[in-house]
């Protein structure tokens, strides 16, 4: 049985997410270097190709990667079309605003997109949760204690859209397609990890830790029993002893 994999540093992650389109879109948007055009397809195709390369690595199709390489791609897309920022703004709005209603809508159906997002085996030893919960007699109790805590985690998505927007109506004031305008986006996706991102995961924070919460009340376990990453490690097989 292959170990499996480990995942990428937040380094490399931030380095190619953040940093390096950042410097290419701010610093070689000029005309002597790549051009506005040339900087903001070679940018942007840093954080896109690593979202597709971990999605192909992983073998599955996670959500956020997915969401992620298409709101990059429209960025990109709209940029080289040269059309105006308001599109750039309604956009960076718009998916983490549908994102949020979808969350919302998904708890009148059998499969609430909460659970595909938080309650996944990557981060909870999920039989071990359900056994708690049923040992309990607390899985009604927790499927509505879930209510509340969707519309909490959908609210951090609907600050993210309000404040993507507002940042993106302040910043985009250039001329599509020009020198500036590809600096401006650059600055934009700095920004948004500042303006945007800790606010955001301030709001998740608090979301989550009502989370554990909630499952070691209802389970009668200790959080680090329903941890993934402690089933991993208590079923981890033992490394022999090296012979003499």
């Amino acid at each position: 049985m292959s170990e499996p994999r480990k995942p990428d540093s937040p380094i490399v992650s931030i380095l190619l997410n953040v940093i390096i389109p950042v410097a290419i879109l701010s610093l070689l948007s000029k005309e002597k270097y790549l051009g506005p055009i040339w900087a903001l397809v070679v940018g942007l195709a840093f954080p896109i190709g690593y979202g597709v390369r971990t999605l192909i690595r992983d073998r599955k199709a996670d959500f956020m990667s997915i969401i992620g390489i298409v709101s990059v791609t429209l960025t990109g897309v709209f940029g080289i079309l040269k059309l105006p920022p308001e599109y750039v703004a309604i956009k960076e709005a718009a998916i983490p605003l549908i994102i949020g209603i979808a969350i919302i809508a998904s708890l009148k159906t059998p499969f609430p997109l909460i659970r595909k997002i938080l309650m996944t085996e990557a981060l909870f030893d999920v039989d071990r949760l359900k056994a708690g919960l049923k040992e309990k007699g607390t899985e009604a109790v927790f499927e509505k204690r879930l209510v509340g805590l969707t519309w909490g985690f959908a609210s951090s998505f609907f600050l993210s859209a309000g404040l993507s927007y507002v940042l993106a109506k302040i910043v985009l004031q250039s001329e599509p397609g020009s020198e500036a305008y590809t600096a401006e986006l650059g600055k934009m996706t700095g920004l948004s990890h500042v303006v945007v991102l800790v606010p955001v995961m301030i709001v998740m924070f608090f979301v989550m830790n009502k989370l554990f919460d909630t499952l070691a009340e209802l389970t009668g376990c200790k959080l680090d029993d329903l941890l993934a990453s402690h089933h991993r490690e208590k079923n981890a097989p033992k490394a022999e002893p090296e012979a003499d």
